[in-house]
């Protein structure tokens, strides 16, 4: 049987000048994913694109599929930032216009570079990692869950964790698979039609008696 590449990092970098080295080689390695492709993502490849050499690409990555996940992670990160300052943001809003703001915001975190967003999506069960690309992690579910309890007289789902696991899983795969297959949905003229559509499919669950 085949042994998965690594995918951790070998050590963390802790000073600025190591930070910078990381981070080039982050930056080098989604650059080298969206213009040329997986397979071109040799180690000798991104250090050269990162201008380190690749002993100090090793010091800190067993071999391109850390840095790849290491790409996977960093974006995740950023589109789950656009989505929890949206969840702090919505939380006095009545349950139709807090689900409107909250799948908007989906849509403008899908579409943060949504090029390498589809690479990772891509390639990132090609390296043999769980991380999926996506916006909401477990502190967003929490956030959302405790905006349904605020909003409890409108929320006609028992299980408000159930709820929320639904309502945001829902809205994450709309998004992703709109960035992946129907970018048309995303365009300027046709986003405020699927935001619409998706408010009211997460809207009328979330009411349903």
């Amino acid at each position: 049987m085949a042994r998965r590449p690594a995918t951790k990092p070998r050590k963390h970098a802790a000073q600025a000048r190591s930070r910078a080295t990381v981070d080039a080689l982050v930056d080098a390695t989604a650059r080298i994913l969206v213009r040329e492709g997986f397979d071109k993502a040799s180690t000798n490849r991104i250090a050269q694109v990162a201008g380190v050499s690749v002993g100090s690409l090793y010091q800190y990555f067993p071999g391109k599929e850390a840095l790849v996940v290491a790409v996977a992670q960093r974006h995740s990160a950023e589109l789950m930032r656009v989505v929890h300052g949206e969840l702090a943001r919505v939380a006095a809003l009545p349950l139709d216009q807090g689900i409107a703001a909250l799948v908007a915001a989906a849509v403008t975190a899908h579409r943060v570079d949504p090029e390498l967003h589809r690479v990772l999506a891509e390639e990132i069960p090609r390296v043999g990692a769980l991380q999926e690309v996506g916006t909401f992690n477990r502190d967003n579910y929490a956030l959302f869950a405790g905006y349904l309890a605020r909003h409890r007289n409108e929320v006609g789902v028992d299980d408000l964790g159930l709820a929320a696991f639904v309502g945001m899983t829902t809205i994450e795969a709309l998004t992703h698979s709109a960035v992946l297959h129907h970018p048309e949905v995303l365009a300027d003229d046709a986003m405020d039609a699927f935001i619409g559509e998706a408010t009211r499919l997460v809207t009328g669950y979330l009411s349903s008696r």
